[in-house]
């Protein structure tokens, strides 16, 4: 089973941002389709957002002028950037590859927005 690490979650009131991290195992980040998914209570799981390898991105509906995806492989790690921050936008996130395997959830990271 393959351990992935969010990070960067937390409390923030709306308009504010977040930086959320993922550790990718170094073996699987190369050439793999990364992407962060969110759920909110109550709801399915989303997909927020991928980076392929080449660095093409695609974003969920309404997301992409606040939210920014970026990888690193160097360093194993995804982000997401999330700006002017909604209180729609509370869920936990997770990071997995897109699309998402089972067995690479992890407990992801809560992100609470406060109005």
């Amino acid at each position: 089973q393959v351990q992935l690490v969010e990070s960067g979650g937390g409390l923030v009131q709306a308009g504010g941002s977040l930086r959320l991290s993922c550790t990718f195992p170094r073996s699987i980040i190369s050439g793999v389709t990364l992407a962060w998914y969110r759920q909110a209570p109550g709801e399915q799981r989303e997909l927020v957002a991928y980076i392929t390898s080449d660095g093409s991105t695609n974003y969920g509906d309404s997301l992409k002028d606040r939210f920014t995806i970026s990888r690193d492989n160097a360093k194993s790690m995804v982000y997401l950037q999330m700006n002017s921050l909604k209180p729609e936008d509370t869920a936990v996130y997770y990071c997995n590859r897109w699309p998402g395997l089972v067995t690479w959830w992890s407990r992801g990271t809560q992100v609470t927005v406060s109005s």
